[in-house]
């Protein structure tokens, strides 16, 4: 779970729950959740594998616009491996087992993912509204080599501003006593108190708001771009490019609308914790526990918005799963076929 959201419901007043074993909901609200949650973690890694494994088996998969996607499903399959410490926090907050390190890595990695997986988005959608206003240009410059660049970059930028956080998180005894049972996996507040959390809490949140209101004007101008032209492109060729264009931009914007109502509950999340009394505390408790599950379903949903939204994708995801049955040559499914195989 994106890890500046996560603190906020895994601290705070924390002796409240004392006498709860140290779990901070009821059996009746942990045993959905964790169902929930094994589901999502289940459709999240099983859909991104195969997104992967389609952009890699067909040849003509391989497209600027997939090479995004592809590591796009690379960064929501690592999100889910912070999933498992997730349940256990919620189910036991403390003491936490699983050592410092796993601790710091978790939240670092979980934030990197996020970060990325925002960064995709947005040069992916800068690509396309080039690709369609400017599509002479971007015949040049968009090319594979330059993407496979851009995309390390991402990775890279990603992992450079997350870096704080292995500062800001590790596991610490809160109550200055029983060290063994009172350690918790959270922010360490002499970090806190520098104001280190202050700043990472911004930068997170400028990396939300920022690209959605970079999307909002990219889309804007797309939409804008494809309306103008509708009657003026002529021939065969022309009228199969903007049916393309049209179909990955809604494909796109699906995928946006999907990041931003999954995503969006995290930052509400943080400004009703800065806001939070004891009278809110427990409002702010489950609403996190919400933006939780829907942070999973952002890095699960991807997949099954490509199988809805492209045929294309369908018809490849249909053609692996065929492999596992017997295929006679009456069958006209049997077989491979190349042909148009792009998102």
């Amino acid at each position: 779970m994106d890890s500046i959201s996560n603190y906020s419901y895994f601290q705070n007043d924390t002796d409240y729950y004392e006498e709860q074993s140290f779990s901070l909901f009821d059996i009746h609200v942990l045993v959905p959740v964790t169902i929930i949650s094994s589901i999502l973690f289940f459709l999240g890694i099983t859909g991104n594998l195969l997104t992967l494994f389609i952009f890699k088996r067909y040849k003509e998969m391989r497209t600027t616009v997939n090479m995004y996607l592809s590591s796009m499903a690379l960064s929501d399959i690592l999100i889910f491996l912070g999933l498992p410490s997730d349940l256990y926090r919620i189910w036991k907050y403390k003491p936490y087992i699983f050592g410092d390190f796993l601790c710091k890595f978790l939240f670092y990695l979980s934030e990197t993912c996020t970060y990325c997986t925002i960064l995709h988005i947005t040069t992916l959608s800068v690509e396309r509204y080039f690709a369609i206003c400017f599509p002479l240009k971007a015949k040049t410059t968009i090319t594979k080599c330059r993407v496979k660049r851009v995309i390390l970059s991402l990775w890279v930028w990603a992992l450079l501003t997350a870096s704080p956080i292995l500062f800001l998180f590790g596991v610490e005894d809160r109550n200055g006593s029983l060290p063994d049972e009172a350690k918790e996996c959270n922010y360490i507040e002499r970090s806190a108190h520098t104001g280190l959390l202050e700043t990472m809490t911004w930068v997170s949140t400028i990396y939300f708001f920022l690209p959605v209101l970079c999307l909002t004007l990219l889309y804007g101008l797309i939409c804008g771009k494809l309306w103008r032209t509708r009657h003026k492109l002529r021939g065969p060729q022309a009228a199969s490019r903007e049916k393309y264009h049209k179909q990955t931009v809604k494909m796109l914007a699906v995928v946006v609308l999907a990041f931003v109502l999954c995503w969006l509950p995290f930052h509400i999340g943080r400004i009703l914790f800065a806001q939070t009394t004891t009278i809110l505390y427990d409002i702010t408790q489950y609403f996190n526990l919400i933006a939780m599950l829907l942070f999973y379903l952002g890095a699960s949903i991807n997949p099954i918005l490509y199988n809805v939204m492209s045929q294309k994708y369908r018809k490849a995801m249909s053609k692996i799963l065929n492999y596992s049955q017997p295929c006679y040559s009456s069958k006209p499914s049997c077989g491979i076929s190349h042909s148009g195989l792009e998102v």
